[in-house]
Order: structure tokens, then C-alpha cells, then sequence
């Protein structure tokens, strides 16, 4: 259970950012990626280049609106794939059975899926993030990473909560959704009547 929990942790990192998960993972608890699904495969230097190049480019563009839209489409593709590999990466560190390691990988996925898609959601709906939810995400981030492996209760704790926000969030926008619709719909009714009673 704490093994799930830690690779909770890890995967809600990466539907909050892509590289930096990433990034984290292979520096600090593993042989540069040595043991971490998919990366493995290709060279340390090239991986080491590419993560924080994409890392420092989290950080800096999503404090711009340009930055943040390209982000989003970005992130929302790669996302639920960063997540199946740190997920599966915290399993296989965790000495999960092999079965287990696919199943968590698939969790992990479309965990970062979902809080990449209500990041997304609010985007649109602000018309861009704010900047103290920039900064939250980026300091929770890298929290959710440590928390993976120092205290994985805890990260997988709060990978819950976000996911509970999350869900509530999306029950909020089809509340609010429906609700101007039904206004639309009465107001276009009151014209249409005060039309026909004009007439």
C-alpha cells in the first residue's frame, strides 16, 4: 500500500510539470535512470540535457501567457507518459511485483492525465493562471517528488486531495456550464416572446 502511495506521489508530480519529475527521479534516486522505464534506453548525457533543458523552460515560460498556452499543449500529451514512468519507476525502487509495476504505471498515467486536463480547464476559464498557482505548482512539484521517497504516506496523500480537487472542479464547471445555458436559453425565450408580442 505505501508503495502505491509513493507512486501516486511521483505521478501527480508529473501532471503538474513533465521535466522536473523527471528530472528529479534520475539525479537523486536513481543511477541516471538507469532503472527508470523507457529512459534507460538512451544515453544519460542526452537524457541530463533534455530534462533540464525542458525543466528550465517549465519554469521560466509558465510565468508568461505565450508560455503557459504552449505548456499546456505540451504537457497535456506528454503528461499521462511522464506519469506512467515515474510511477513505474517508484514501483520498481519500491521492489513492486512485475504485474503490479504495468498496473501502477497505468494509474499513475491517467492520474497525471486528469490534473493535467483540470489545469487545462482553468487555463480557459481564467484565461490564463495566475501566478501564485504557477508557484504553488511548481513548489509542489518538486514537494511530491521528495514526499515519493522520504515520506510516501504523505505524497500519496496529497496526490488524493488533488485528485479530489480535481473532481470537484470538473462537477463544478458542468454545474456552471448548464446553468448558463438555461439562461441562455430563457433570455433568447424572452426575446423571441417580446418579439412576438411586438408583433
Amino acid at each position: 500500500m505505501i508503495e502505491i502511495l509513493a507512486a501516486l506521489s511521483a505521478s501527480a508530480a508529473a501532471g503538474l510539470r513533465i521535466g522536473l519529475p523527471l528530472l528529479l527521479i534520475g539525479l537523486i534516486k536513481t543511477n541516471l535512470w538507469a532503472d527508470v522505464p523507457i529512459l534507460s534506453k538512451f544515453s544519460p548525457q542526452v537524457v541530463v540535457g533534455v530534462l533540464v533543458s525542458w525543466s528550465l523552460f517549465e519554469l521560466f515560460a509558465s510565468k508568461k501567457l505565450l508560455g503557459q498556452r504552449i505548456l499546456q499543449i505540451v504537457q497535456l500529451v506528454f503528461s499521462p507518459v511522464a506519469g506512467a514512468i515515474v510511477g513505474m519507476a517508484v514501483a520498481q525502487l519500491a521492489e513492486v511485483e512485475a504485474l503490479l509495476v504495468g498496473l501502477i504505471g497505468i494509474v499513475g498515467g491517467l492520474l497525471a492525465l486528469v490534473l493535467q486536463l483540470v489545469q487545462v480547464g482553468w487555463f480557459f476559464r481564467l484565461r490564463g493562471l495566475p501566478m501564485w498557482a504557477i508557484l504553488l505548482q511548481d513548489a509542489l512539484c518538486g514537494i511530491l517528488v521528495l514526499l515519493a521517497f522520504d515520506a510516501p504516506k504523505q505524497g500519496g496523500l496529497i496526490a488524493l486531495l488533488l485528485l479530489w480537487l480535481a473532481i470537484r472542479s470538473s462537477s463544478t464547471w458542468y454545474v456552471s456550464y448548464h446553468g448558463d445555458r438555461r439562461q441562455r436559453r430563457r433570455k433568447a425565450l424572452e426575446r423571441w416572446t417580446d418579439n412576438e408580442t411586438l408583433g
